[in-house]
Formats: structure tokens, C-alpha cells, sequence
């Protein structure tokens, strides 16, 4: 897989054109002929307001030769032409203004559907993909892609163009009026300024480039470090931290400097072509006035034009790198929208016909990496309504288990079946529509607990929340708080506590209501207190469901109808609890040593020499968990 970078390092006119083309479809969009009549209109805008403004200085001049001659003062013809001129301008602003509020939908429009698509794109890649990329790298490169779409809307058509069409009419006109020398010296001072204002602001993009490398590592770095601020305090790193970050930030402040020094350079040679042109000019119109062959309105409408155009023009190095950054960064959320998606809906594909619920992993085998398999060869059923449980150790491949029954991944062997079809002929969002989980690490949205638990279904009302709260038995501890459910729970969840936030996802997976209940090591982190307590509510959820819960504490399953014990990949042993005590085998040596350990804490607490951790629902959103 291609890594994804969201600097801008790869740039280059066929890329640029590539991604052009790429955007074209959001600025023509099918089946919106609405916004395609925009689209025409605001081009026909535009021409007009650049024909008008090109007509300004005309006005101008007439009206100055008219103000030269003795009887100027007694004739309406110089208010006539000033009154013209003021016109000419009104009307080359308004054509403008009216351009721009006639394509703003469509641009927003873009920028909208573009974002859209992306975020739709990066839910529909693979949990590999996710788990290979930065989440800040990721996020700031959608963030800088759409901006990138409004920049280049706003500077490339409306101003890089329009300029370029200008100084074509520019040059026509004084051809027309004062023969090719006036026409040549203008077009050559552009294509001067312009090459020069290019050419260097190329040169110094390579320091925009390191720029906004820094500055994506800088906020990757920072995202990562206060998503995980616990830890860092765990630990006293916060030195470590901010030197990590510092680095990054040096980085960006020694491209900054250089940037902004060249940035003198380019100024100073923009600075000397346009003294040049201008000189150039004016003597040449001076010596016509002189001549008798340009009055003083002719001077003047030179000096206009010339005023006209480099003013747009004194922009130019800094829309041209922004143009070309925009183009980078549109560049790099385009290519994330291409990356390949690793799991498919097949063609065809139907939604599943969900029955009693069965779920069969037949001779199933799979790798992460082809060098290094994890499952071999796994065959087992979970029958309606039957309660499985998968135990083993650290690394065994129980966790991989859930990510191929959810088609995170796709098998490489064998088939993973849910009532006797295969997952991958049908719906991904099927499959998971049928399944609750109820992960070892319950992550939370930084939002109430009223939508944490509405999230199980989106569409709930207040009761049927209530009544899910209630199973989860965790209603009663929302309504002490303060807010009740309206109380946030901070980021990740984190003022709830491990038993808090447990019953909340239990909650929200009661809410959507699924046929297959899987439970992930759901209570692997909680004190023996706490977790008896979410047992019997699991218990309660699961019943008549069913259920597959993968687990490290044997005494969690053992009241399983049949345990499966997986080591390197292979299902070694399977049975009720007491059989598999009788096997003397891998499972009644674990049970063993966990007894053991169990006694051993027992033991220490009895002494007074270790203090059992108590995980309650005493504490508070906002208040330390004890």
C-alpha cells in the first residue's frame, strides 16, 4: 500500500492537470443542470466585466482630450464621458459581484461534495488501512483538500484567468490604437514579470512544501499526545512531549524564515520589471505627445492600462504558490479517495436474510501478513441461541476472530458463515447491522451519554433509551448525575469510569436490538467486583441470543455451553468447562495458574498488604474514577 503523505512533495504539471480534471466533474455536475446554467452564466459574467473594465481607461482618455481643448468648459461631451467612465466602472464591479454570487453555490457546492465523498471513502477502507495511517496526517489532509478546492475556485477562475484574458485585450487595443511597439512592450513586461514571479516562486515552494510537512507532524504529534494525556502524566513525559513536538515546530520555523527571506528576492525583481515597462511606456507615449501623433488622453490611457494590470498582478507569486499548494493538497485527498478499498460488497451483493442467528467459521484461515499466519484452519459453529466462548493466550488470534466475523478483513481461507451465507456475498452494513459488540475498550464519543447510548440506534426514542439504560443497569446512576442524560462524557469517555463506560456500550448495543451478541474481553479491565455486576447484565442481554465472547478470564465462560481454546491459531481443545478440567490439557493448566493468582491476591488483601481496586458508580462525569 501506498503511504500517504500530507505535504505536498509530488507536484508537476501532469499531476496538476490530472487533479484539474479530477475536479472537473464537481464544477459540471450530472443531473444538476441548475448549477451547470450557473456555471454557463458566470462565465458570460465574467467576460463582460472583463470587456467593460478593459473599456474603463477608454473613457478616461476621451475625456481628458475633450477637458484639453479651450471650449471644454461650455461642452456637455467631457461630463458625458465622465459620467461614462464612472458607469464603466460601476458596471465592471457589478458584473464581478454578480459572478461571483451566481457561482458561490456551485463552488460551495464542490467543496461540499468533494469533502463528502472522502469522509464516506475513508469509513468504506479497511481497518488495515487505519490502522497504518496517522489520524491527524489523515484528517488534515481532507481539511487542507477542500480549502485547496475554494482557494483555486476563487484565485484560478476569477483572478489568474481574468488577468490573462485582460492582458490579451490590453494588447489588442493599444495594437488597434498606437501600432505593435506599445502592444510588444506591454506583453513583453508581462511575460517578464510573469516568468520571474514563476520561476522564483517554484524555487521557493520547496520551502512551503517543508512547511506544511512540519506543520502535519506537529499536529499529528500533538493530536497523539493529548489523545493519550493520561499516559503522558502516568509517566511525567510532558517534557518529552513538548520536546517532540518542538522539533517539529523548529523545523517548520527554519522553512518559514527562508521563505519569507526569498520571499524579498521576488518582490525586488517584480519591483525592476515593472520600473522598466512603465519607463518604457511613458517615454514612448511622452515622445508622441511630443510628436503630434498621441494627445495627452493617449498618455494617459497608456499609464491606465498599465496600472490596470499590474495591479492584479502584484498578487501573482503568492496566488501561484498557493494555486500550486492547492493543487498539492487537492492532490493528496484525491489520492486518498482512490486508495483501494480491501473489503467489497461483491456485485450483486444482497442484504443477508437473517434467521435464528448461526454463525459457522468453517476451516477459516487468515494472515495480516502472508509471512506470518494468525488462524489455521478454524472450524466452528455457534448454534441459535447457543453461547460460545473463545479462550486462549495473548496472541493466539482471539480478537482476529471478531474482525472476521464483523469483515473488517476477508478470510484468505475458508468461509465465514451467518445463517448458511457466506458474509462476503452479501451487505458489509448487513452483516453488521446483525451483530452487537461489546469491546474490551470501550471508546466513547466526546459527546452526552444520551447519544453514546443513542447511537445503537440513531432514530430511538427517550423511553426505548431509558429502558436500554435500565437493562444495562445503568439508568439509575444517570439520573444522580447532575445533568443526567445530558451529562458529557469527555473524550474518549474518559470522566466515566471502566464499569461506567462498559454499561453505556452495553446499553447502546441492547438499543440495536442485534441477533448475534459478541463480546470482546468486555470485562478484562475491570476489578472482580464490577465485573460480576457487568456479567449478569451481559447474561441478561444475551439470553436467547446468539452469543460468542472471546475471553482471557476463564472465569467468565464457564458457564458456556462450549469453550474453544486457541493456541497459534489452531483449536486445540473444545468442550464444556468441567470436560476440559478433566482433559488435564492447555485450558486446565490456564484455569490453574488463574486460580493460583486469584488465591495469591486473596491472600494479600486478607493481610492487609494489597489494596483490592474497587471499580464502582459512585464517581461522577468530571470527578476521578476510584
Amino acid at each position: 500500500m501506498r503511504s500517504m503523505d500530507p505535504g505536498p512533495p509530488r507536484t508537476g504539471p501532469r499531476n496538476d492537470l490530472r487533479t484539474l480534471r479530477t475536479l472537473l466533474p464537481y464544477l459540471w455536475p450530472a443531473g444538476e443542470p441548475g448549477l451547470r446554467i450557473r456555471v454557463l452564466v458566470a462565465m458570460v459574467l465574467l467576460a463582460l466585466a472583463k470587456i467593460t473594465n478593459v473599456g474603463v481607461p477608454i473613457f478616461y482618455k476621451l475625456a481628458v482630450d475633450a477637458l484639453s481643448t479651450g471650449a471644454a468648459q461650455i461642452l456637455a461631451v467631457p461630463v458625458a464621458l465622465l459620467v461614462g467612465y464612472g458607469l464603466a466602472r460601476v458596471m465592471a464591479q457589478t458584473f464581478g459581484e454578480l459572478r461571483d454570487a451566481v457561482f458561490a453555490k456551485v463552488a460551495q457546492r464542490a467543496i461540499r461534495q468533494a469533502g463528502l465523498k472522502a469522509f464516506k471513502h475513508l469509513h468504506r477502507l479497511s481497518l488495515r488501512f487505519h490502522m497504518d495511517r496517522k489520524t491527524g496526517g489523515v484528517s488534515r489532509a481532507i481539511e487542507r483538500g477542500t480549502k485547496g478546492i475554494e482557494f483555486l475556485l476563487t484565485f484560478m477562475l476569477f483572478n489568474i484567468i481574468p488577468t490573462l484574458l485582460e492582458i490579451g485585450l490590453v494588447c489588442a487595443v493599444l495594437w488597434n490604437l498606437y501600432g505593435v511597439w506599445f502592444a510588444l512592450v506591454i506583453f513583453v513586461t508581462m511575460a517578464a514579470y510573469i516568468t520571474w514571479t514563476l520561476t522564483i516562486t517554484e524555487w521557493r515552494i520547496k520551502f512551503r512544501r517543508i512547511m506544511n510537512e512540519t506543520d502535519s507532524e506537529a499536529n499529528t504529534k500533538a493530536i497523539d499526545s493529548l489523545l493519550n494525556f493520561e499516559t503522558v502524566k502516568y509517566f511525567g513525559n510532558e517534557e518529552h512531549e513538548a520536546n517532540r513536538f518542538d522539533a517539529s515546530l523548529r523545523g517548520y520555523e527554519r522553512a518559514a524564515v527562508k521563505s519569507k527571506t526569498t520571499l524579498s528576492y521576488l518582490n525586488i525583481g517584480q519591483g525592476a520589471i515593472i520600473a522598466i515597462g512603465v519607463t518604457l511606456s511613458m517615454l514612448m507615449a511622452g515622445a508622441g505627445v511630443v510628436g503630434g501623433t498621441m494627445t495627452i488622453g493617449d498618455f494617459v490611457l497608456v499609464n491606465a492600462y498599465l496600472i490596470q494590470l499590474f495591479l492584479p498582478l502584484n498578487f501573482l507569486g503568492f496566488v501561484y504558490r498557493e494555486i500550486k499548494r492547492s493543487l498539492t493538497d487537492m492532490e493528496t485527498m484525491f489520492e486518498l479517495m482512490e486508495e483501494n478499498a480491501e473489503v467489497k460488497d461483491s456485485p450483486g451483493a444482497k442484504p443477508l436474510a437473517m434467521g435464528g442467528g448461526e454463525v459457522v467459521f468453517e476451516n477459516v484461515s487468515f494472515a495480516y501478513d502472508s509471512r506470518r499466519p494468525v488462524l489455521k484452519d478454524v472450524s466452528f459453529a455457534v448454534r441459535p441461541g447457543q453461547s460460545v466462548a473463545i479462550v486462549g493466550q495473548s496472541g493466539a488470534g482471539k480478537s482476529t476472530i471478531s474482525r472476521l466475523l464483523f469483515r473488517f478483513y476477508d478470510v484468505t481461507g475458508g468461509r465465514v458463515l451467518i445463517d448458511g451465507q457466506d458474509i462476503r456475498d452479501v451487505t458489509q452494513k448487513s452483516v453488521r447491522a446483525a451483530i452487537g459488540m461489546v469491546p474490551q475498550d470501550t471508546v466513547l464519543f466526546n459527546d452526552t451519554i444520551y447519544y453514546n447510548i443513542a447511537y445503537g440506534q440513531p432514530g430511538a426514542t427517550p423511553s426505548e433509551i431509558e429502558d436500554a439504560a435500565r437493562l444495562a443497569r445503568i439508568h439509575d446512576f444517570i439520573m444522580s448525575l447532575p445533568d443526567g442524560y445530558s451529562s458529557t462524557v469527555g473524550e474518549r469517555g474518559l470522566k466515566l469510569s471502566g464499569g461506567e463506560k462498559q454499561r453505556v456500550a452495553i446499553a447502546r448495543t441492547i438499543l440495536k436490538n442485534p441477533r448475534i451478541m459478541l463480546f470482546d474481553e468486555a470485562t478484562s479491565a475491570l476489578d472482580s467486583h464490577t465485573e460480576q455486576e457487568i456479567l449478569a447484565s451481559l447474561k441478561e442481554v444475551s439470553a436467547e441470543r446468539t452469543t460468542l465472547t472471546i475471553a482471557h478470564r476463564l472465569s467468565t465462560v464457564i458457564e458456556a455451553d462450549e469453550i474453544l481454546v486457541l493456541d497459534a491459531g489452531r483449536i486445540v481443545e473444545r468442550g464444556h468447562h468441567a470436560a476440559l478440567l478433566d482433559q488435564g490439557g492447555i485450558y486446565a493448566g490456564m484455569w490453574a495458574r488463574q486460580q493460583e493468582a486469584q488465591q495469591a491476591i486473596a491472600t494479600l488483601e486478607k493481610t492487609g498488604e494489597l489494596l483490592a481496586p474497587k471499580e464502582d458508580l459512585d464517581g461522577a462525569p468530571g470527578e476521578p474514577a476510584e
